[in-house]
């Protein structure tokens, strides 16, 4: 299969992805996987197809390599997109129309570009040095239950040698100064601390004096939280990524005055600073079911993010911030994850990526939300974001996550899928 008939397959499949209709929850994920499943099978490969609840359709394909001594890739996206309200789009969520040079919809960002991308690298004629692991799953905006989770549990043989992932929210490009291009790599992610909050005390009549209300308690403790300003941190990760842009900019870089250096990233700079800090957003509150009762109950719940190596630091904030009233417990947690910048895979991409952009280099960052790669790192693999994308500066790329009018430039996915039928051809 020529360069031109890959890329072609990667725009197609995309704008077909698009258009279906996996929100999550919603009507599952089988007929996008069941498209992946077709475009496999098409092209004389032996894919397998997983429901792990009715609709919730996840597809895995092994292609061996060449070099059976040398660990296993596994290269993973998602099916399931968030839910888009039609009324605030340009054009309908789900039409993967093609316009104006780029393939528009939900998922045209997050995720399934990287899904077309993979589907047309692989039946490419791909003739790999080392096994690789396809992935295309289920469930990962709400969790994973019904992908990575169960297969992790379930059907760890799935991904027996893998050593290494690769995934999405990285391998775009930025420029951070007229004709200086640099491409993000995910090598670490936040933890998720998903919290639910609860204060106890007297209920009674609304006529009385209730000094011991739950309900202000609680939402005094909710106020505290929200607005707390948390200090920024460096881990390994966001030290080293704000070192390189100086580097790359000939400017020095001063921890001190981060503020500068952040500047210098434009509009990518919102989604980068949210991985300096901490972050705890507080998203529901309930109590009461009578405007003249004070309820004996209040309970909220927070999207808690902490930074790789600092949980307790984060947990002990959360805890006095709450006081000693309120109740913490889990809704969900998963570890932060960072893996090394200077390994073979990272040489790996940058070397592909110059294949097609001579004047490329490669940063880490700390992504401030998380993947599958954060699942997959209970096998002991080692997951990076990488989804090469060569982007016109213009375009605010991070801030179309989960947003309105998600799209993806078409030479973008063209480019992509040249780097990335490169990488796994030769790493």
């Amino acid at each position: 299969m020529t360069p031109a008939q890959y890329e072609d397959d990667a725009v197609r499949m995309c704008a077909e992805l698009i258009r279906a209709d996996t929100s999550n929850p919603g009507p599952g994920e089988r007929e996008a996987a069941e498209l992946v499943m077709t475009w496999l099978t098409e092209a004389g490969l032996d894919p397998l197809y997983i429901e792990t609840a009715p609709r919730r359709g996840n597809v895995v394909l092994r292609v061996p390599g060449s070099d059976s001594s040398l660990p296993g890739l596994l290269v993973h996206g998602h099916l399931d997109v968030v839910p888009a309200d039609p009324r605030e789009w340009t054009v309908p969520p789900f039409s993967g129309e093609i316009a104006d040079g780029c393939v528009w919809g939900r998922g045209a960002v997050d995720m399934k570009h990287m899904a077309a991308m993979m589907a047309a690298v692989a039946r490419s004629g791909l003739r790999p040095r080392r096994d690789l692991v396809f992935a295309w799953l289920a469930d990962e905006e709400t969790g994973g239950d019904h992908g990575a989770r169960h297969l992790v549990a379930k059907r760890p043989e799935l991904f027996e040698g893998c050593a290494e992932s690769i995934s999405e929210v990285g391998g775009y490009s930025i420029e951070p100064a007229p004709g200086l291009r640099l491409y993000l790599v995910e090598t670490a992610q936040k933890g998720l601390a998903w919290l639910r909050l609860t204060a106890s005390g007297r209920a009674g009549h609304g006529s009385m004096l209730h000094p011991d209300s739950a309900l202000t308690e609680l939402a005094a403790a909710i106020g505290r939280i929200g607005s707390h300003p948390w200090p920024r941190r460096l881990t390994p990760t966001t030290r080293r990524m704000l070192a390189e842009i100086c580097d790359a900019c000939g400017v020095p870089f001063d921890e001190d005055d981060l503020d500068s250096v952040l500047d210098r990233l434009g509009p990518v700079a919102r989604f980068v600073g949210a991985s300096l800090v901490h972050v705890a957003n507080p998203t529901r509150f309930q109590a009461g079911y009578a405007t003249n009762v004070v309820p004996e109950l209040a309970v909220a719940e927070v999207d808690g993010r902490f930074l790789p190596g600092l949980r307790d630091d984060f947990l002990e904030t959360i805890d006095r911030l709450a006081g000693p009233s309120v109740r913490r417990e889990f809704i969900d947690v998963e570890e932060a994850v960072e893996a090394p910048f200077d390994t073979p895979l990272v040489e790996a991409m940058l070397a592909a990526l110059r294949t097609e952009d001579p004047e490329a280099r490669v940063v880490p960052y700390c992504l401030s939300a998380g993947t599958d790669n954060r699942t997959f790192d209970r096998l002991g693999i080692r997951g990076y974001g990488f989804v090469p994308l060569r982007l016109p500066p213009e375009l605010d790329f991070a801030a179309m996550f989960h947003g309105v009018d998600e799209r993806v430039p078409v030479s973008a996915l063209r480019f992509g899928a040249r780097v990335l039928r490169d990488l796994l051809s030769t790493y």
